[in-house]
């Protein structure tokens, strides 16, 4: 196993900071890393704002010991917590820090949970077909596609992988297991590319990336954490404190972007001579649209290609409506 800082190149980390900097630099700031990962983004953190404590997440065990011995250099200033991050209001209670200063999301899969072939994750090679981001609970992605009813898995498919092809590939696969179980990434590979018609395998690079991709999320419940966990963490910031979020697909993206628009707008009744304070925006946008990695960054880092990076400023207090 390589070493984690030799793998992991942070995407936009220096795009993340400037945009978290202006909460982080306050004595006393705290900042959270929802998805502490093998810790790169989190290092850059500790050493750019010395005054600010760090709270990280990850429910990968793994991720957590390796980041854990990379930060171990910053002592206290960095609290590890086995979590989903959608758990985070619990976390911070428990922490007794009910509003911090800066929140970090980087989602999607980890370079560690891509490179370990193990995990299943990467379809370039053949592993067992596993996908848990956390591997001591949950259902695998072999479990998914061996018991889900065909119609569940269609629209899974055209849901979290955005497959235009999910019939073909569901008929294929249900015709497959019935003979035999799948266990493997290279069978399910394999199937996907004879079920695909011609004109489909030439567009788009690997045509099983799609299926992954929903597979993926699926086993996780990615869409449905994000959904939870997105709003907490706006909640959680105190006023002047900032959010910055990494997505790597449209469906993430979407749900961000969502939830900002939301919280940026009027919420009053159409007529107001005078907006109460109340149905003031909380959340001043700090992005215009979504922000995408510069070239040369996609140049030394392939994984930052998809990234779309969107933050936004607390600037009220929520008042009883």
């Amino acid at each position: 196993m390589t070493s984690s800082d030799e793998r992991h190149i942070p995407v936009m980390r220096q795009r993340c900071l400037d945009l978290l900097a202006p909460a982080l630099k306050q004595p006393g700031a705290v900042v959270v890393d929802c998805t502490l990962g093998l810790g790169g983004h989190s290092e850059a953190l500790l050493a750019a704002f010395p005054e600010a404590r760090l709270i990280a997440l990850d429910r990968d065990p793994v991720a957590l010991k390796l980041a854990g011995e990379r930060l171990a250099p910053y002592g206290d200033r960095a609290t590890l917590v086995h979590a989903v991050y959608d758990e985070l209001p619990g976390v911070l209670d428990r922490l007794g820090t009910p509003r911090v200063q800066g929140i970090l999301f980087d989602l999607g899969v980890s370079s560690m949970q891509l490179d370990e072939a193990d995990r299943g994750f990467a379809y370039a090679q053949d592993a067992p077909l596993d996908m848990r981001m956390d591997q001591t609970t949950g259902i695998s992605a072999a479990d998914v596609l061996n018991t889900y009813p065909p119609g569940e898995l269609v629209r899974i498919l055209r849901a979290y992988g955005e497959e235009k092809q999910a019939k073909r590939i569901v008929e294929a696969v249900v015709r497959e297991r019935a003979k035999e179980p799948f266990s493997n990434s290279a069978r399910l590979v394999e199937v996907i590319r004879e079920a695909l018609p011609q004109a489909a395998k030439r567009t788009g690079g690997n045509p099983a990336k799609r299926t992954f991709q929903a597979l993926r999320i699926e086993v996780n419940g990615e869409l449905a954490v994000l959904e939870r966990a997105v709003p907490a963490a706006v909640d959680a910031l105190a006023v002047g404190g900032r959010i910055a979020v990494l997505s790597y697909h449209s469906l993430e993206d979407r749900l961000v972007k969502q939830v900002f628009a939301a919280g940026a707008a009027n919420t009053a009744p159409p007529g107001l001579p005078v907006v109460p304070e109340r149905y003031q925006p909380r959340l001043r946008l700090l992005t215009r649209g979504a922000e995408l990695p510069t070239e040369e960054e996609v140049a030394e880092n392939r994984r930052a290609a998809p990234a779309r990076l969107r933050g936004a400023e607390r600037i009220r207090e929520v008042q009883d409506v």
